[in-house]
């Protein structure tokens, strides 16, 4: 069959005549006027036709029989490829109608595709989790990548339990500042602290096992827990954190033995409880003796204002059930995109072939420049500095509130973090955050860190990230839309 006229082709300046070509036989192909079988003209000959290069046109029918448009024949010629459907209508309009539904989601989900979809929006004054990104120290930071950016090994890979020097620095560091026990050997690199989450909840959880969770608590992990299909039961909280009293009776009456429990207890999140030592020894005690895993989230300890930062829980006692992790989010900036957790020895090996199935290997450039940032004393003089910095703005933000709105909110206040808990009672406080968002300020509902139904609504409202005049002017905002009925 040869092929009809390709005089009607019409090419513009504005793309390369080669990306035309390709497209307009690709149609052409797709919209069945060169069907299966059609011998197409010699390169020299359709050259002349269009009126374009050979060597264009060369390019085009080789680009389109790598893709199996087209195809020789020796001795023959290029013809259409012969195993092509006869009802293809393009790739990139496809007829699904006609071709029958899509395969069915799994369980999971299907149950994820009737939630809504959330992803981090815009970074607004007041936004939690973002630290001061201003105040980092972008000059330190920046001789160190380029002096590791012309280093050929570090282009390769290393190995999925992370780069061996980062591990070695944050050793120390986590041995000396967080009261952490561990050797490099035990600590694991991973990607932000949610895939530190994942993989645990992959390793220690069956599907169907329960787990309990901080009530209000981090979303983040109720999230991974719940991707592992596991049950969650909320822990009953006090003043300082979980209330182990009451947690042990609740679970007592149901006679339910957990598997694993999340817990933030140098500053529980969002309320910001520190759990004092003799309650973090009973949790130990408590843990040991019914077999049941502690993952600890120190995810902003470094910053308590009115006193040295808690120890953790895991450097409490030896041999404990507990798998510690943190993040460098908070104290360097969230695009870094690095956490990393801290596992018993006899657990590395297999946590480190779960991450070799769940992304691989993390950045090794930046992994070298974040150890060599922490091993030069960078990272521990950006923490003094952010600790005062972020104590200054703390202040201020418990002043605002207590002067602007005594009679509204009461400041969950805990002297830590970077973040506040402002209880509102009574308010739709989802549809509070939406109207102050308008106004240009971010916030979290805190209604929204429930597991079940909210007992306290209210705002969370990150402070690093804000400046005075922010600060002023937001809470002056948040004033003026409380006058309102919500």
């Amino acid at each position: 069959m040869e092929a009809p006229s390709f005089s009607s082709f019409e090419f513009s300046s504005d793309r390369p005549l080669q990306e035309q070509l390709q497209s307009q036989l690709t149609q052409w192909i797709c919209e069945g006027r060169l069907p299966p079988g059609t011998r197409l003209p010699s390169s020299r000959h359709l050259s002349t036709e269009l009126g374009i290069s050979r060597n264009t046109v060369t390019i085009v029918l080789e680009q389109l029989k790598s893709e199996g448009f087209l195809e020789s024949v020796q001795g023959k010629g290029v013809y259409v490829s012969a195993d092509l459907p006869r009802d293809i209508s393009g790739p990139s309009a496809i007829r699904w109608d006609a071709k029958g539904a899509l395969p069915e989601l799994s369980d999971f989900g299907r149950d994820l595709n009737k939630t809504p979809l959330m992803e981090h929006g815009e970074i607004l004054p007041f936004t939690p989790g973002i630290p001061d990104i201003n105040s980092f120290p972008q000059k330190a930071w920046l001789q160190i990548q380029r002096t590791h950016q012309s280093r050929v090994s570090l282009l390769g890979y290393n190995g999925n339990q992370g780069y061996g020097p980062l591990r070695e620095s944050l050793a120390e560091y986590l041995t000396l500042s967080r009261g952490v026990r561990c050797k490099a050997d035990q600590i694991i690199i991973t990607q932000g602290a949610q895939q530190a989450i994942s993989l645990c909840a992959q390793l220690l959880l069956n599907e169907g096992d329960s787990v309990l969770v901080e009530n209000p608590g981090y979303m983040g992990a109720r999230k991974a827990f719940l991707a592992r299909r596991a049950k969650l039961i909320s822990c009953p909280m006090g003043e300082h954190g979980v209330d182990l009293t009451a947690l042990q009776r609740r679970l007592n009456i149901a006679s339910c033995h957990p598997k694993l429990m999340y817990i933030t207890p140098t500053h529980q999140y969002p309320l910001g409880g520190i759990l004092p030592a003799s309650q973090r020894l009973k949790l130990l005690d408590w843990a040991a003796a019914n077999n049941i895993w502690l993952i600890e989230d120190d995810y902003d300890s470094e910053f308590h204002y009115f006193h040295k930062p808690i120890a953790a829980l895991q450097g409490m006692a030896e041999q404990t059930p507990v798998i510690y992790m943190g993040s460098f989010s908070k104290t360097l900036f969230p695009a870094l995109r690095l956490g990393y957790l801290v596992v018993p020895e006899a657990l590395v090996k297999v946590f480190v072939k779960a991450k070799s199935y769940m992304g691989g290997e993390s950045p090794m450039l930046t992994q070298a420049v974040v150890a060599d940032f922490i091993s030069e004393g960078h990272f521990v003089r950006h923490l003094r500095r952010m600790r005062l910095l972020y104590q200054e703005k703390w202040l201020h933000l418990n002043h605002l509130l207590g002067t602007q709105l005594p009679q509204h909110v009461k400041p969950i206040a805990q002297s830590a973090g970077m973040h506040l808990a402002v209880e509102i009672p009574d308010v739709d406080d989802l549809a509070l955050k939406q109207d102050f968002q308008k106004q240009g300020y971010g916030s979290s509902a805190l209604s929204s860190y429930f597991n079940d139904k909210p007992t306290k609504t209210g705002l969370v409202l990150g402070f690093a990230n804000t400046t005075k005049d922010q600060r002023e002017e937001g809470i002056s905002s948040l004033k003026g839309l409380l006058k309102r009925p919500y």
